[in-house]
């Protein structure tokens, strides 16, 4: 009894507060730091703390109590479990490049964890890749060791000054502040909790993942070998939702079963708990191997590319996830407009919205339009409603990081949602960090997009990488989960790495359009 009281007052005081700025503060060195051995430093400070700061939160958690009863074996557990990790990161050492395919093979697969009383459907994975890839990456340095050539993510020139900083320089920046207020800003907030889970569970690993990425040698077989990946996962994934769709089951997501036994259709999710996520995901796939079909490639190729694309559209239907077929128009037209003039891509953009229209209004039942915004969006628009109320009352700074769902509740306590966040991610962070952080948040969306679309005509890779960014920043405008997707910080660290690469005239990156893929 005096134990766990000892042990509430510690993690309800002040030294989890201070270990989230701490460690904001290693990812912002990790991001900015111009010498090696400082960033080296700070990765491994936030390694090691990130799991300080998640047990502090779930030390008293039901899936802890066999470390309470037997902390014996949890200690022996916990050393065979650094020793995979050490292998790992051994492995990985020898071949640095292998962090990218392990990562895209790593991005889709969750765990379901429960964390402060709440399950959350963890990227453990890819949380053993970053690991594994960040010791492999610092390891070295600490030990005095030389690194392979090209396995290095580049530092920031202690010379340049911030007016001579070029597009890449200030995304990294911008990704450093965003990353620290948000630390910052969980100190007053009203779920604390909350905002630890949000730093340990994303900001911080996938802050290290997008460093891995940033300072990979982009050659087109690396390019080749991940996009081949990704489809074969893709098409994997969407025969396992056509299964669910024929045997109307789903493997996942309770909820899910739920709520297609209250409905005449039937939603797939396939290996993922939500089907918007699903939806995101394929949508992106579908703009990444599009790029095929637009620039000459062998007529084999672009078959095959063709027949996963069918395969993919098909599911995608399924899902239900109109957010996800928004973003899929919205980076084929960003594609189009990179490749052709953009004035045939709006052309061809105005033909596609406006035969949608006429689609519902045809019959706007079918895409459940006839409830109203509010109806048709689950109850959406009332959350961004309340999320506007909420910026209103402190347009400044906020609530603080990860209370929208706190405050909602608290604000509107005969709300019968189930949604956990406003679903548009500026309402989110305008209820939560205020002006302050939706300074932020637009600075980095403009300057990333701008970094990624700049000089990216011609470049099919640069094009993709663009394209397959602006459809996700627009489905974030209706389902949320911007920085706190990996896949967001995948597309940053790959394409900020080739927009560096050009910029810097690294002859191991490719700048001519039919040499990116062969």
């Amino acid at each position: 009894m005096i134990s766990d009281v000892i042990s509430l007052a510690a993690l309800s005081g002040p030294l989890p507060k201070a270990g989230v700025v701490v460690v904001v503060a290693l990812v912002a060195l990790v991001l900015l730091a111009p010498d090696r051995r400082v960033r080296a430093l700070a990765m491994l400070g936030a390694l090691v703390l990130s799991p300080v700061l998640l047990l502090s939160d779930i030390w008293n958690s039901p899936q802890l109590r066999l470390v309470h009863r037997h902390p014996l074996w949890a200690l022996v557990g916990g050393l065979l479990a650094v020793a995979v990790l050490i292998v790992c990161a051994v492995l990985i050492a020898r071949r640095p490049i292998v962090i990218a395919p392990l990562a895209v093979l790593a991005l889709p697969f969750r765990v379901p964890i429960e964390s402060g009383g709440t399950t959350s459907n963890l990227l453990v994975p890819l949380y053993l890749v970053v690991a594994a890839g960040s010791l492999a990456w610092l390891g070295p340095i600490l030990l005095g060791r030389d690194r392979p050539p090209g396995a290095d993510p580049p530092a920031p020139p202690a010379s340049a000054g911030w007016r001579a900083a070029s597009l890449v320089d200030w995304v990294d920046r911008l990704l450093a502040l965003y990353v620290l207020l948000y630390g910052i800003q969980a100190i007053y907030s009203s779920d604390f909790e909350k905002a630890l889970q949000q730093v340990v569970f994303f900001y911080v690993p996938f802050a290290l993942l997008y460093q891995l990425l940033r300072g990979i040698s982009w050659t087109p077989r690396l390019v080749r070998q991940c996009l081949v990946l990704l489809a074969a996962l893709a098409v994997i994934f969407s025969l396992i939702g056509f299964v669910e769709y024929a045997t109307k089951t789903i493997i996942l997501n309770p909820k899910l079963v739920v709520a297609n036994d209250l409905h005449t259709y039937f939603t797939v999710n396939s290996v993922f708990f939500d089907p918007d996520i699903f939806g995101r995901f394929l949508a992106l796939a579908m703009i990444l191997l599009a790029v095929l079909l637009l620039y000459d490639r062998p007529r084999g190729e672009q078959l095959a590319a063709g027949g996963v694309l069918v395969v993919l559209w098909a599911c995608l239907v399924l899902t239900l996830s109109r957010s996800s077929l928004g973003a899929l128009l919205v980076g084929l037209a960003v594609i189009a407009a990179l490749r052709w003039k953009p004035s045939r891509a709006l052309v061809v953009a105005v033909v596609v919205i406006g035969l949608g229209a006429l689609a519902v209004a045809a019959s706007p039942k079918t895409f459940g339009l006839n409830q109203g915004v509010n109806g048709a969006s689950s109850g959406r628009g009332g959350l961004v409603s309340g999320g506007l109320s909420l910026f209103a009352d402190r347009p400044v700074w906020g609530y603080g990081s990860g209370s929208f769902v706190t405050e909602y509740r608290r604000h509107h306590p005969h709300t019968a949602t189930t949604l956990s966040a406003s679903h548009t991610i500026p309402v989110t962070i305008a209820a939560e960090q205020g002006v302050i952080g939706e300074l932020a948040y637009l600075a980095l969306v403009i300057a990333a997009l701008v970094c990624l679309v700049r000089r990216s005509r011609g470049d099919p890779v640069r094009s993709a990488i663009a394209a397959a960014f602006a459809a996700l920043i627009f489905h974030t405008m209706l389902y949320a989960d911007f920085l706190e997707d990996p896949i967001t910080w995948t597309l940053l660290g790959i394409g900020v790495a080739m927009a560096s690469a050009r910029e810097t005239g690294d002859p191991a990156q490719p700048r001519e359009a039919s040499a990116v893929l062969a």
